[in-house]
């Protein structure tokens, strides 16, 4: 196979994920097939190692790393993920985004050192500087509520033939009306909300998972979690949370409707519940399954998960990233359903986790699939979405 192309890619929001991420392309680049260190899902992807992944833009609003080289800026303050790997190229300069809603009102009433500081500069043009760096992946980690500044940028990556890549919720890819958008642009996307590699959704959805194929009835399903960094002091904010608090129930709510079960015969409840800074970047979820087993009785699971939060967001993103390149260089369009549904927490269609392994290995391979087969020419996302019963139809 010959050399392939760096994946060049723009990061918008250079907070804690962005900076598990960076670290995590210089930490991974030097291994080969074989000789993997621990927490890669996929090796090769396409052909693609982590070494192919390249950051060439990035944008932020913070008045600390407006104007700094990426490998600076990712380690000022608000941010407080720990470092693993402190020898990273210096990246690209950070440039000033649009704001919009992008920066929550209560963060004013927080100390420099927990809350965003918006710089006094002019936004630079997106679309140019996208088009200018030949970008092909933009990574969207906004705040949660960002609805505007998603908007934005999802129509900057339509507009310079861009693929998304949105890790917050803010429904764009399980949006019918956005993802035609893409279709029609010809461009493919993963979203929306990213699901970390071994998370409290993940982890609820595998337990809802096993319920069901072990024959239980699930009464109840609560999902709760604290932590410390902005993301957490960000969703104070009811309003910011709404979709955060859907996005997260659709995680367990969809093993209901891929079966045919009606969610409403069981109480679901999932989302975060407080900020405490102490935490920082650690993320503790406390889980409890109340169900019935064999003549009634009565199965509860109580559980705890403690995870280093942004971390466990970048094996599932550097893995995003070589699926849509791939799937650009094979002519898929639209969002990617295996994909989305392995690494998002609403992709616009669910799926059971054997069917994400499926799908994401055939894509691994080059090879179509009966959801990827559909997508190599243009289609109209309206009608699948009406006759698919597992399409997310709470977000449109």
């Amino acid at each position: 196979m010959s050399k392939k192309q760096n994946i060049r890619v723009a990061i918008v929001g250079v907070g804690n994920c962005a900076n598990s991420l960076y670290q995590g392309l210089t930490y991974y680049a030097g291994y080969t097939a074989g000789q993997e260190r621990d927490g890669v899902m996929q090796s090769r992807i396409g052909g693609y190692s982590v070494a192919n992944i390249e950051v060439v833009a990035a944008f932020d609003v913070d008045a600390r790393k407006v104007g700094k080289k990426f490998r600076f800026a990712m380690w000022e303050k608000p941010n407080c993920t720990p470092c693993y790997e402190a020898n990273v190229p210096d990246g690209p300069v950070v440039q000033m985004g649009p704001v919009l809603d992008g920066v929550p009102t209560h963060m004013v009433d927080y100390p420099d050192d927990e809350a965003f500081r918006v710089a006094d500069v002019e936004p630079v043009d997106v679309v140019k500087v996208l088009t200018d760096n030949k970008v092909d992946i933009l990574i969207n980690y906004l705040p949660v509520g960002s609805q505007k500044a998603t908007e934005h940028y999802a129509q900057a990556c339509l507009d310079a033939g861009v693929s998304l890549l949105n890790c917050i919720p803010v429904f764009i890819a399980s949006n019918p009306e956005w993802e035609q958008k893409f279709i029609d642009a010809g461009i493919p996307l993963i979203g929306d909300d990213m699901k970390s590699q071994f998370g409290a959704s993940i982890l609820s959805q595998m337990l809802q998972e096993l319920a069901f194929a072990r024959g239980l009835n699930v009464k109840a399903h609560i999902q709760r979690n604290v932590g410390g960094n902005t993301d957490f002091l960000n969703m104070i904010d009811q309003s910011r949370l709404k979709y955060k608090k859907v996005s997260k129930e659709n995680v367990i709510r969809s093993q209901h409707t891929i079966r045919g079960v009606d969610p409403e015969e069981s109480f679901l409840h999932a989302g975060p519940s407080e900020y405490i800074r102490y935490y920082g970047d650690n993320k503790v979820a406390n889980f409890r399954v109340e169900m019935d087993g064999f003549l009634g009785a009565p199965v509860i699971l109580d559980a705890q998960l403690s995870v280093i939060d942004s971390p466990n967001s970048g094996g599932v993103v550097i893995d995003a990233v070589r699926y849509l390149k791939v799937a650009r260089e094979m002519g898929i369009v639209g969002a990617l359903r295996g994909p989305s549904a392995s690494t998002q927490k609403t992709p616009p269609q669910q799926l059971m986790f054997s069917e994400t392994l499926y799908e994401c290995e055939a894509l691994s391979n080059r090879k179509l699939t009966r959801f990827t087969k559909n997508q190599t020419s243009s289609y109209d996302a309206r009608e699948l979405y009406k006759a698919c019963p597992s399409h997310n139809k709470e977000v449109d």
